[in-house]
């Protein structure tokens, strides 16, 4: 096995190799992974159940030394197999029950991604004042990561993450006092508001979710998708014309839509059942009356 640590403290055994870049310091990462007690054939502790692994933030959420010393030298992809001496591990202590002291421990690692998120970490904990000195090409790579790693947390179903990743780059875009000037601005925040309107979609917050579909609309007034899910927003909140007013807008931009024709169907369907319940407690409001 390879000596990563320098010491021989950490030794790797490459099971697949992966591609493309290392892991960077304080990265956020994802993996799965299993940890073996010397003899042992079940693990003391894995992941591999979860259908989503929970992400980690090298620097913060990972303990044990040794795994993060070798998560530095993987790639997108790999299975590796690590050994981490007892002072890379739980020490001479151990962990008790679990971890006997002294133990050298086995880990087999798949790095499944990884996120750069370091410096957008750091540009975040600056204050308003602080981020507003760096050029708008600093700004605009920030919240690109932030936008990507909201992607990455939507298309895993965890939605209310995503929306605080998307929530951030909406801020770092918003505060630049020359928005109206930049074309590259306003077009990185009308995909910001996008995002952040259906992920209040999925997450039942509709009023939310018009307010963000408005602001992308007060960019582009001819936007397919902000229409779309203004329209969306008003029908779940039951204010049916507004609703009929965006979906038909949304509907003369791409006629053949087949979800656009469906929410219109819908709002049809819904309206028509709102009517029926209004003569329902009219008659009986007027019985009442006699």
């Amino acid at each position: 096995m390879e000596d990563v640590s320098g010491d021989r403290g950490v030794l790797k055994e490459v099971i697949r190799a992966g591609s493309g870049e290392k892991v960077p310091h304080d990265a956020t990462v994802i993996v799965k992974y299993s940890g073996y007690l010397e003899h042992a054939e079940r693990p003391f502790n894995t992941n591999c159940f979860q259908r989503f692994p929970k992400l980690m933030k090298l620097g913060e959420d990972i303990t044990l030394l040794g795994m993060e010393i070798g998560l530095l030298t993987m790639q997108k992809g790999e299975i590796s197999r690590f050994l981490y001496f007892p002072r890379y591990a739980f020490g001479n202590l151990g962990c008790p029950p679990l971890i006997p002291p002294a133990a050298t421990v086995l880990f087999e690692i798949e790095l499944l991604d990884f996120l750069d998120t370091a410096e957008s970490d750091s540009f975040c904990n600056y204050t308003q004042e602080q981020q507003s000195r760096f050029p708008l090409d600093k700004v605009l790579k920030i919240a690109k990561t932030e936008k990507e790693f909201g992607n990455y947390l939507f298309k895993q179903s965890r939605f209310d993450d995503a929306k605080d990743r998307y929530k951030r780059a909406f801020t770092l875009l918003s505060h630049r006092s020359f928005l109206d000037e930049c074309s590259s601005l306003n077009s990185a925040l009308l995909y910001v508001n996008l995002n952040l309107s259906l992920t209040y979609l999925k997450l039942e917050r509709p009023s939310r979710a018009l307010t963000y579909g408005e602001k992308a609309l007060a960019i582009d007034g001819n936007n397919t998708k902000a229409l779309y899910r203004c329209g969306q927003a008003s029908l779940d909140l039951r204010e049916y014309e507004k609703a009929q007013h965006f979906l038909l807008a949304a509907q003369k931009m791409e006629p053949f839509n087949l979800e656009i024709n469906n929410e219109l169907k819908r709002l049809s369907s819904c309206y028509q059942e709102y009517k029926d319940q209004q003569k329902k407690m009219c008659r009986h409001q007027s019985v009442r009356t006699d």
